[in-house]
C-alpha cells in the first residue's frame, strides 16, 4: 500500500506540472499569434487553443478535491479544535474520534451523492463548450476525490486509536530529505 501513501502528492503534482505547461503554451500562442511575421502568424492562428483554459480550470477543480484528501492524511486540513483540545484526555480522545468518523460520514455521503450525479449525468449527451468532453468525466472529481477523503479520515481515526495521536504537519520538515543526505 506504499502507493496509496503519496497518492494525491503524485495526482497533484501531475496536474499542476501539466496545468502550467498548457497556461505557459496558450499564452505564447496567444502572443506569438500577434506578431506579423508572414506565414508564422497565419500558422499560428489556425491553431485553436481555446480549449486550454476550460482544461486548466478541470484540472484546478480536480486539484482541489484531492488536496483536501491530502490535508486530512498530513493534518493540515481546517479544523476547530479549541474546546476539544481543553478536555480531560478520556473525553478528548472520544470526541476526536467523532469528528473523524463525523468527516468520514460527511465525505462518504458526498462521495454517493457525486456518484448518483455523474452515473445520472453520463446518461446524457451533456459535454463541455471547449474541450467537448463528456461532463461526467469532469465530474468524477467529486465521487472520486469525496471517497478518497473518507478514507483518509478513517485511516486518521484507525490510527489515533492505535497510537493516541493525530497526523500533525511540521512546516519545517521536508520530506525525503534525510533519504537524501544518507546517500
Amino acid at each position: 500500500m506504499k502507493f496509496l501513501d503519496h497518492l494525491e502528492e503524485w495526482l497533484i503534482a501531475t496536474l499542476m506540472g501539466a496545468a502550467t505547461v498548457i497556461t505557459f503554451v496558450a499564452v505564447m500562442h496567444r502572443y506569438a499569434s500577434g506578431f506579423a511575421i508572414p506565414g508564422v502568424q497565419e500558422a499560428l492562428i489556425k491553431i485553436n487553443m481555446s480549449w486550454a483554459q476550460e482544461l486548466t480550470i478541470f484540472m484546478f477543480v480536480w486539484m482541489a478535491k484531492f488536496g483536501a484528501a491530502y490535508g486530512v492524511r498530513t493534518g493540515i486540513h481546517v479544523g476547530v479544535d479549541v474546546i476539544i483540545n481543553r478536555m480531560k484526555p478520556a473525553m478528548h480522545k472520544k470526541f476526536v474520534i467523532l469528528g473523524l468518523l463525523a468527516g468520514a460520514l460527511f465525505t462518504g455521503i458526498v462521495g454517493t451523492l457525486g456518484s448518483n450525479f455523474v452515473w445520472e449525468i453520463a446518461h446524457t449527451e451533456q459535454t463541455s463548450a471547449d474541450l467537448e468532453v463528456p461532463m461526467w468525466i469532469v465530474y468524477m472529481a467529486i465521487p472520486l476525490g469525496s471517497y478518497l477523503m473518507c478514507f483518509r479520515f478513517l485511516q486518521v481515526t484507525w490510527s489515533f486509536i492505535k497510537t493516541g495521536e493525530l497526523p500533525k504537519h511540521d512546516h519545517s520538515h521536508v520530506e525525503g530529505l534525510e533519504d537524501e543526505v544518507k546517500a
